[in-house]
This record gives structure tokens, C-alpha cells and sequence, in this order.
């Protein structure tokens, strides 16, 4: 392209572009590219001729050629698919009359930030540098499946939208990110798919606003991050995916709303995360689902727990902060799934490991206590008696005060109406302490029970202390043995 075919706005451009000089056409500072309307020839750029310059424009010795420009519109498509540039591309406070394409595209550097674009189509970009999209506004879909992008990914306070698409508006699904993919307070309104996506380093959607009720507002399954993904204080109307997500260090949802009424919340089944943070958050508007996860320490705080949670073969290292047992039990309770032995387990364990002997034994007491829930009438009914006898052998002094009970009942019963001898030549002196020990202990004989027969009401005071002593004895023996099976 020559330079005689240029309008004086691009002439400009094409003179700065072999220096590496930005060209700013602002008028001031804070201007909105949506008023490009009103914008005149004088600051009207075409794409081809950007393009022109980008794949053979001019070079000057001694200088670094970009391509570097502030407040134009840009008017047809800039269309780099498969095109090779070594020059950074900077057009910044720009509009785009129409989407960028840059299939399979090769670029040093790509900064579109503050511009407003009605898309992006950039499938299969390479790009050397960075990629930069601050408070970049799109109105169409921005498609970077399978980018590769050696640096960072910056889209902070960006945002995107596209009515009537039904489509993920911000497509990085096989993409790899080299460093960190910084977005920090985007806005999507539809869906962001993130999955077989790569970030090396970490990934920050703090403050962000995801929107795409009933459906996926992030949708990052086997998704992998070297570093944090962090969610602190973000607002998430639809379901976040994270099935078979690997996350090395912390994912933090501290302070975030995940709103997804019927449906699930957070879907991070199968995942593997150095730590979970759940805390300082409204309870979730939706169902957790942690089954299968794998995590080293989950951060929960109880008030920030669903309704529902579904977490079969969850398991974790730690949990903190440390609460009382009373306090973790709901978690168990609001299973979806009903019992699941497994999860009373890690809550057991993740006691044990701080020394908390009491709320370990506690957990277990409820995960008996659940489980007689499950049993026909015959089981619920036995599971009542070792419940209420030695609280199935987690509260053994229960038992204790039991047949101290009894035996004092008995002892003031007998003690007041002796029995009849059966043979009275013959019948030891009567005791009633010991004749009521007799009755009581089924393995033990004080020779008393064998030589006294009372009758009436005490006859039947007499069945009831045997069949007491029977149900204490083998509600201990029972009770001891699951005891100690799980020492």
C-alpha cells in the first residue's frame, strides 16, 4: 500500500509505526470508544491498512517498529488468520466496527485494552508476550480456544457479553496460559468455558461477576492451575463447574456468592486441591458437590454450607478452623445422598489428627445414630437400646449409672420385703445388695438368687432387673468391641 492512498489520520500512523511512537487521537483522557459515532475521518482508521503495516510495513534503522495506537475506530475487520507478526500490536481506547480475527495467528504482543469490540475470534493464537484486554469491552463472543500464550492473560474489570448467543461468550477451552490469567472483576454475562485449559501460574477472578442463571456461568472441567485460583468477594449466578480440575494451591472462595437455586452451586467432583477455602461467604444457593475430591486442607466455616451437599469419597487432610463436633454434624446430615459411612470416617480422622478425642467419639455416636435410620424395625429398635444403654459404647459410664440405678432401686425394693426362702433350713442369710447383683450381673453368683423366690410385684421387679442386667451386659460387650475395633 502506498503511502499517496492513505487519509491523513493513517499517514500518521504509518509514519509512527516504523518508530515504535504511539499515536494518540483522544481528545481527553476519560472518553468512552462507545461514542465512536461522533467520531470523524480525522480519527478513522482501516483495518487493511493496519494490516498492511503489521505484515510489511515500513522499518527504520536503529528503531523498534509497533504498531501503537490510542482512540480510532477501526473501521472492517483486521484479519491476521494465520498471518506472523514480530511487531507488538497496541490499540488501545479503540472501537472496532468489527471483530478481529486472528486464527491461528502468530503475535508478538496484543493489547486491546479499553476498546470496545463487538468480539474476537482468535482460535489457535500464538502470542510471544503477553495478552492484554483490561476493561476491554466486547459485545460478541471472544473465542481463544487452544490459544498459547507464553505470558500472562490480563482481562481485569473487562467485560463481556453476547445477547441472544447461546454459545459461551468467553471461550479458553485447550488454552495455555505461561503465567498468570489475571481478572480481577470481569463481567460475563453468559458462559465462560475453561475446559482442558492450562494456567501455569495463577488464576485471579476476584470481584468478578459471572452471570448465566440455570446454567454454566464457569465451566472448567480438567482444568489446570499451577498456582491459586482465587473467587474472593465474586458474585456467580449459575453453576461453577470444576469436575477433574487440578488445582496446586489455594482455590479461595472467601467472601464469594455462588447462587444457583435447584441446582448445583459448586460442581468440584473429582478434583485434587491443595486447599479449599469456603469461609466468610453467605451459605451457597445451591448444592455443594465435593464427591470424589481430593484436597489437603479444607478451610470451612459452617455457616457458609448449603442445604445440600453431596461429598461420597470426599477426602481431606485437614479442616479447619477447628469447631466443635456439634457444629461439623450438619455437613453429614444435609447429605443428599443419605448415609455415607465415609464421610462420618473423615471427620473422625480429621479430629483425631488435631487430638480431639471427644468430638471424634461424638461423630461416631452420630454416624450410629444415622445409621439405625437405615435399618428395618427389629435393627432400629436394638440400635435404640445400645443408643439409650451406653450410647453405643462411646458414653460407657451411661452404663455404669444404669446399674447403679438399678441396683439401688432393687437393693430399697427387697430390702423392705424380703423374699421367701425356697428352702429355709437350708437358705443363707438374705442380703438384699447382693441378692439384687445377683439379678442384675448374669456371669456372677452370690448364691442369693437360687435361695429366694419373691412373689407378687417383686417377682416381677426380679424379671425386669434380670432382663436389664441381660441387655446392659450385651450392649457393653457390644458396644466395647465396635470401641475398640476402631482404635
Amino acid at each position: 500500500m502506498e503511502i499517496n492512498q492513505l487519509t491523513a489520520a493513517e499517514a500518521r500512523v504509518w509514519r509512527a509505526f516504523a518508530r515504535g511512537e504511539t499515536v494518540d487521537f483522544r481528545e481527553s483522557p476519560d472518553e468512552d470508544p462507545a461514542d465512536a459515532g461522533d467520531w470523524g475521518a480525522e480519527r478513522t482508521l482501516r483495518a487493511g491498512v493496519l494490516r498492511a503495516l503489521l505484515l510489511d510495513g515500513p522499518r527504520q534503522d536503529g528503531e523498534v517498529p509497533s504498531l501503537s495506537v490510542a482512540g480510532a475506530r477501526i473501521t472492517g475487520r483486521l484479519d491476521l488468520q494465520h498471518a506472523t507478526t514480530e511487531h507488538p500490536v497496541r490499540l488501545r481506547h479503540c472501537h472496532f466496527d468489527e471483530a478481529p480475527r486472528c486464527y491461528a495467528a502468530r503475535l508478538r504482543e496484543l493489547n486491546l485494552s479499553e476498546s470496545l469490540l463487538p468480539g474476537l475470534v482468535a482460535h489457535a493464537v500464538h502470542v510471544d508476550g503477553i495478552l492484554r484486554m483490561t476493561r476491554t469491552r466486547f459485545t460478541g463472543t471472544v473465542r481463544l480456544g487452544g490459544a498459547r500464550i507464553a505470558g500472562s492473560l490480563y482481562m481485569e474489570s473487562a467485560q463481556v457479553s453476547a445477547p441472544g448467543t447461546e454459545v459461551p461468550v468467553l471461550q479458553l477451552n485447550q488454552a495455555s496460559v505461561g503465567a498468570d490469567l489475571s481478572a480481577p472483576g470481569l463481567r460475563t454475562q453468559g458462559q465462560i468455558r475453561l475446559n482442558g485449559a492450562t494456567v501455569a501460574g495463577s488464576l485471579n477472578l476476584s470481584d468478578a461477576r459471572l452471570g448465566n442463571p440455570g446454567a454454566a456461568a464457569l465451566d472448567a472441567q480438567t482444568f489446570t492451575v499451577g498456582g491459586d485460583m482465587l473467587l474472593r468477594h465474586a458474585e456467580v449466578h449459575g453453576w461453577l463447574g470444576l469436575r477433574g480440575a487440578r488445582i496446586t494451591g489455594r482455590l479461595d472462595l472467601s467472601y464469594a456468592l455462588l447462587s444457583n437455586p435447584g441446582g448445583s452451586a459448586l460442581q468440584a467432583s473429582s478434583t485434587a486441591v491443595g486447599e479449599l477455602w469456603l469461609r466468610k461467604a453467605p451459605p451457597m444457593e445451591g448444592t455443594l458437590n465435593l464427591r470424589r475430591a481430593q484436597l489437603d486442607v479444607l478451610f470451612l466455616e459452617p455457616d457458609s454450607l448449603p442445604q445440600e451437599v453431596l461429598i461420597g469419597d470426599l477426602t481431606y487432610t485437614s479442616l479447619v478452623p477447628h469447631e466443635p463436633a456439634e457444629r461439623r454434624l450438619p455437613m453429614l446430615e444435609r447429605q443428599r445422598d443419605g448415609y455415607v459411612p465415609h464421610a462420618y470416617e473423615q471427620l473422625t480422622a480429621a479430629y483425631r489428627r488435631v487430638g480431639d478425642d471427644h468430638a471424634a467419639r461424638l461423630v461416631q455416636l452420630a454416624k450410629q445414630r444415622r445409621h439405625r435410620t437405615t435399618l428395618p424395625w427389629y435393627g432400629r429398635l436394638w440400635g435404640l437400646v445400645q443408643d439409650v444403654a451406653v450410647g453405643y459404647g462411646f458414653r460407657p459410664m451411661r452404663a455404669a449409672g444404669w446399674l447403679l440405678s438399678l441396683l439401688a432401686i432393687g437393693s430399697v425394693a427387697f430390702a423392705l420385703h424380703h423374699p421367701q426362702p425356697l428352702k429355709a433350713g437350708e437358705a443363707p442369710p438374705f442380703h438384699p445388695l447382693f441378692y439384687t447383683l445377683d439379678l442384675l450381673l448374669p456371669v456372677i453368683s452370690f448364691g442369693q438368687e437360687d435361695a429366694f423366690a419373691p412373689r407378687g410385684g417383686y417377682q416381677a421387679l426380679a424379671y425386669v432387673l434380670v432382663l436389664t442386667g441381660w441387655i446392659l451386659a450385651t450392649t457393653v460387650i457390644a458396644g466395647v468391641t465396635r470401641t475398640v475395633s476402631r482404635q
